[in-house]
Parts: structure tokens; sequence; C-alpha cells
């Protein structure tokens, strides 16, 4: 039975979206009551085109706010849980940036949250595709947790185990994979179908 897991960090073990906007707040931009289902930030934003979006992104992404992000909803516990008293660790494949300082943060505020149950932390760059990082684990059916439906759906081409956790922007996506709506969820689909020797 495989003990590692691999998992999205973003919107799937930590808010990044929350201190986003908090970042966002800050520097004078005002969110807007539309698009909110939109994955794509520029749309969150009055008079905030997709350039200007990426660009501002890529410069939190390289702040050091990304070291303090918080848990998403219920992840501390349960991922704690599962590596305490099922011994899983979990492999972190990251779309953040490839700057060197960022990186650190992140695995910082990783495992400042997580602990041992964090194997390791792969950095790719911002907003980059998982087709390459992914295709190492090609018909393992390791477990691969995301939130965003594109990177979850080549988890699943690639003959991983895909679960999507539900956010305002994934909601439509149609998936012949579950949809979670937190951690408690997945917890209770991994430690039951391994113990029932399905996977």
């Amino acid at each position: 039975m495989n003990k590692l897991i691999l998992t999205d960090a973003d919107g799937v073990l930590l808010d990044w979206e929350w201190a986003f906007h908090v970042w966002m707040q800050e520097k004078g931009y005002t969110l807007t009551e539309d698009n909110k289902r939109s994955y794509y930030l520029h749309h969150h934003y009055n008079d905030l085109d997709q350039a200007e979006a990426k660009k501002l992104v890529n410069i939190f992404n390289e702040s050091a706010a990304i070291g303090f992000l918080p848990a998403l909803r219920d992840s501390v516990h349960y991922v704690k849980r599962m590596n305490e008293k099922h011994g899983y660790q979990f492999r972190v494949i990251t779309s953040l940036s490839l700057d060197k300082n960022a990186q650190k943060l992140r695995e910082m505020n990783l495992r400042k949250l997580f602990g041992n149950a964090i194997e390791s932390v792969i950095c790719l760059a911002t907003g980059a595709d998982k087709d390459e990082a992914l295709a190492p684990y090609k018909d393992s059916g390791m477990w691969w947790i995301e939130d965003k439906p594109q990177n979850a759906d080549v988890g699943h081409s690639l003959g991983l185990s895909s679960l999507l956790i539900e956010h305002g922007h994934n909601m439509e996506h149609e998936c012949p994979y579950p949809v979670v709506k937190d951690w408690k969820e997945i917890y209770k689909i991994i430690t039951q179908e391994n113990h029932n020797g399905s996977k």
C-alpha cells in the first residue's frame, strides 16, 4: 500500500485566495461582487486586466506573505491525523515560483502547519501546468489532490486517483472522480478505501 500522497498547496492545503485578497485590498484594489466563481482573478476586481493580474500574482507569490498563509479549512487536523495515525506523507507539487527564497518560504509555511506530514515540496513556475511534474507517477494509482480542474483531469488521465477540492470556481466542473468539500471527506475516502483493500 502506497503511503505517499501527491497534493497541490494553494486551495488545497493553504488558503492562498484569502491571503491574496487581503494583500490586494492593502494595495487599493476592490473586490467586485460579480464573477466570484471565476477561476481567473482579474474577474474578481474592477479595472484589472489579465496581464496585470498575472503580474500581481507573481509579485505576491514572491513576497514575504507567502511564508505565512493560513491553512485551508480543516486541512491541518486531518493531514496530521493521516500522518500520525495511518503513516501517510504528502509530496506537495505547487505552481508557486522559481524564486529560491519564495520556495524556502513555502516549505517553511507548510512544515510549520503540517510538520512531518510533508515529505517534500516541488515548486514549479507561477501558474505552471502540472503535466510534466505528474508524468513520473503515471499509472501508479497514487492519490492526487487538487483544486484546479485541469490539473485534476491531467492526474486522472495519467492513471492517478484524483480528488478535487470544491471551490466557487470549480463547482460546475463535471469529472469522473470525487469532488470533496473538505479534508474530512478526503480522510474518509483514503483511509476507508485502504482499509477495504481496494487501493
